[in-house]
């Protein structure tokens, strides 16, 4: 009788053990498997790292940056835009934060929102000066 309970109490520990390691393995395996990319110095987009920073769209849906009122100058070239257009932009622009501009960009390209050379070079340079760092 006695060696029936030892027998007993072992198959039970030994289930539980099995059942904790099965279960810890499960766990895990639904975990997102951490990607590693390497940094070669160019940002392919695929990764949330470096997507902020792309100037490439993937998709069509449209971010505002507090903004709306900049796609009325969709279509239009910037040599044809007048002085309050230009000033429009500048504004937007000027208020934003570094980290944004790359979006920003994405979204007026989305949009068909063209910048004016002088205000685009501007905001190339940010673009580029948070790439590097």
């Amino acid at each position: 009788m006695v060696w029936f309970i030892i027998i007993a109490v072992a198959v039970l520990l030994l289930i539980g053990v099995l059942a904790y390691i099965f279960g810890r393995k499960e766990n895990t395996s639904n975990l997102p498997k951490e990607e590693t990319v390497a940094d070669d110095g160019e940002c392919c987009g695929a990764h949330a790292v470096c997507e902020r920073d792309s100037l490439l769209t993937k998709t069509t849906k449209i971010e505002y940056y507090d903004d709306e009122e900049l796609d009325a100058l969709a279509g239009i070239t910037p040599d044809d835009y007048t002085e309050s257009q230009i000033k429009q932009l500048e504004d937007v622009f000027y208020t934003l934060r570094e980290k944004d501009v790359a979006g920003w960009l994405r979204s007026l390209q989305t949009r068909n929102i063209q910048l004016p050379e002088e205000l685009r070079e501007e905001a190339l340079l940010i673009v580029s000066e948070r790439r590097k760092a």
